[in-house]
């Protein structure tokens, strides 16, 4: 074979979501874009705050300006503000050694598995999990393994305890989850907290909690609990993808708790995988973004699109939970094959992603970062391919 036999595999995994890409693009290229109704990609939609802007004007004006390598770990005064910001948001003083900046939270989730799995090890997982853990585990020569989540996907702290065994080194989580908006709740995560300290000490090594949060500031109904709160042996990884609207930028960070074990060790180990895979984080958007703690964009947005979605797919007979947060919608197939099911959609125009994907068959995946009139448009759609499969 060509290439490696591993990434063959990957290749594979990878096939379907980029055919269902290409067959969106042939689709809005026969139909017009404006009449294909895309809900597929997590990509945010509401622009930047208008801070963004400013700040950027005011850095690309400065003739002091710099656009040389930046020490890998980040600037230091911008990790100094984001560890400053990240004290007043959980309470927990850090040092700026244990903030690492990164390329998006894709970035920071390379680093720090590699900083932590020796290869064969295991990552453990709540499903549904974002496709992309598959990808971060196989560079890092990790097993990625699953537990189950509960009916409204939540922590199932139980099937949490019979899943964890002595290969597992981290335990990986996602709030707001991508796919189902599910926030993990200050009782979870406590009880969660439990669970890994007893597994430690049974084990007789450490299992790190690493909690990954770019969805943290596009909440409804729930706040997000601290993890620094809950567990002290937790590495936070999040971007500004989401909070600021800056996908394509690309920049994001890792902060390490001052009191898990090893904690300057795991962060210098970060730092140096950081090295490995992309030299530094992008200066100038690390430039911007120290100017830009605190600020997000306005999720009330977000939310009125999720109330809109909602409420044209229940009236069209689909079961879901409603997100609490991020921005995706992850309802039951009304039929027991997911991909079916999105071919079926297909015919009506709407695209959307097959639950299978996520670790979870049976559902699939709306991201409602698009404009409300797509989400109107979208109903009749919706209503037909539902009736084509109602039995009878």
């Amino acid at each position: 074979m060509t290439i490696a036999d591993n990434m063959a595999v990957m290749v594979e995994k990878a096939s379907m979501i980029r055919k269902m890409f290409e067959e969106g693009a042939k689709l809005k290229a026969i139909h017009g874009a404006e009449n294909v109704f895309d809900f597929s990609l997590g990509n945010p939609d509401v622009p930047p705050p208008p801070e963004f802007k400013k700040v950027l004007r005011e850095l690309v004006n400065d003739d002091t300006l710099s656009h040389g390598y930046t020490p890998s770990p980040g600037y230091p005064h911008v990790r100094q503000a984001v560890a400053e910001h990240l004290g007043k948001e959980h309470g927990i003083e850090f040092a700026p050694e244990l903030v690492i900046m990164t390329v998006g939270a894709a970035g920071a989730l390379n680093d720090i598995l590699k900083a932590l799995i020796n290869p064969g090890e295991q990552v453990l997982t709540p499903s549904p999990y974002f496709v992309g853990y598959n990808q971060y585990c196989f560079v890092a020569g990790a097993s990625l393994e699953t537990t189950a989540c509960d009916a409204k996907f939540h922590l199932d702290l139980g099937k949490i305890e019979g899943d964890i065994n002595e290969s597992t080194r981290v335990f990986l989580i996602n709030s707001p989850n991508n796919p189902t908006g599910a926030i993990y709740s200050t009782e979870e995560l406590a009880g969660l907290s439990d669970i890994l300290e007893k597994a430690s000490q049974k084990f007789g090594r450490r299992i790190y909690l690493v909690s990954d949060e770019p969805y943290r500031k596009i909440t409804y109904d729930a706040e997000v609990p601290s993890v620094f709160q809950a567990y002290p042996h937790t590495i936070l990884v999040s971007s500004y993808s989401k909070e600021l609207s800056l996908a394509g930028e690309r920049i994001g960070y890792l902060a390490v708790h001052p009191e898990a074990e090893a904690a300057e060790l795991v962060a210098g180990a970060a730092a140096v995988a950081n090295t490995m895979y992309c030299v530094n984080a992008p200066s100038l958007i690390q430039l911007a973004i120290a100017k830009l703690q605190g600020v997000s964009v306005d999720a009330s947005i977000y939310r009125r699109r999720r109330d809109k979605l909602c409420a044209g797919l229940s009236e069209a007979g689909y079961e879901f939970n409603v997100p609490e947060g991020a921005f995706y919608l992850f309802p039951k197939s009304p039929i027991p094959d997911d991909v079916e099911f999105i071919n079926r959609l297909k015919e009506e125009l709407i695209l959307a992603v097959p639950g299978v994907g996520f670790g979870a068959p049976g559902y699939f995946r709306l991201s409602y970062a698009v404009p409300d009139d797509t989400i109107t448009r979208s109903f009749a759609g919706f209503q037909r391919a539902m009736e084509k499969v109602k039995p009878g």
